[in-house]
């Protein structure tokens, strides 16, 4: 596990990501391993997933059971605590253009800087909550990118009805509502002509929620969007609310499920 820093020009700003490296990585100079992009929830940063969710330990008992193979995990952070300033969020929006910087800078620096395959059959992304949401909304807009797409008590969308009335035009929390809704999962699909269902088509696509979720809805819907469009995907519904105990149960899913698509 490393945790190091991007400096970003999109950005204007430094930005931290953890990642994994698979055991054999120093022993094998030559070899190059499948990438898994793990995002993050809302007012969380790149180090939830090792600090509470023990993404290391979990990956290292999936590939000594032999139910996934060696990959790198890596966390970028697009977060931290809004109350207290700091910016959320995985798409462009005024003053934060996070997915640009994703796709132009993150995304190339960590494929040229560690020994990744790079290419779409050998990149899978997940993510939980507002990084579900994300993940799924990446995998909508460049499904040329990735092989497999997991998403976690996923933020699909905000109704008008949920969002809360800005306070001040520089409200974070607005700026990011507004961002979910302009980006909704849900209508990507429900939009979609045939050209773009092929596409979409072209992933290994699961959703995974609990039944106390207060999310579920949201990912019923998008479950309702793709079988009603013919897109191939897993959706499950386990018992379970919006909590750690939930996403450190559900990465028992997702990596063996990003492993076996893994090359295919």
């Amino acid at each position: 596990m490393e945790t190091k820093v991007i400096q970003s020009k999109v950005l204007n700003a430094e930005r931290e990501y953890s990642i994994f490296l698979p055991v054999s990585y120093d022993q094998e100079p030559n070899r190059k391993y499948p990438i898994l992009y793990l995002l993050h929830g809302m007012m969380d940063t790149n180090k939830g997933w090792y600090e509470r969710w023990h993404v290391k330990d979990v990956m290292n008992q999936l590939v000594a059971s032999g139910e996934a193979v060696e990959m790198i995990i890596v966390t970028p952070n697009a977060g931290g605590n809004i109350y207290e300033g700091a910016w959320n969020g995985y798409f462009d929006m005024p003053g934060w253009a996070y997915e640009t910087f994703f796709f132009t800078e993150f995304l190339p620096f960590i494929e040229s800087t560690y020994r990744v395959v790079g290419d779409k059959e050998n990149r899978a992304i997940a993510g939980l909550s507002m990084g579900g949401g994300g993940t799924t909304v990446y995998g909508q807009k460049h499904p040329d990118m990735f092989n497999s797409v997991y998403a976690m008590s996923a933020l699909m969308n905000i109704p008008e009805q949920d969002a809360a009335p800005s306070q001040s035009p520089d409200d974070k929390m607005a700026i990011l509502t507004k961002s979910v809704q302009e980006n909704s999962a849900v209508r990507f699909v429900e939009d979609a002509d045939a050209d773009r269902v092929k596409h979409l088509q072209t992933l290994n696509w699961f959703m995974n929620c609990g039944d106390d979720d207060f999310l579920l809805d949201r990912n019923i819907e998008l479950n309702q969007a793709m079988r009603k469009k013919q897109i191939k995907h897993e959706f499950r519904i386990r018992d379970g609310a919006h909590t750690w105990e939930y996403w450190n149960s559900a990465m028992y899913i997702c990596i063996p499920h990003v492993s076996r698509n893994f090359g295919k």
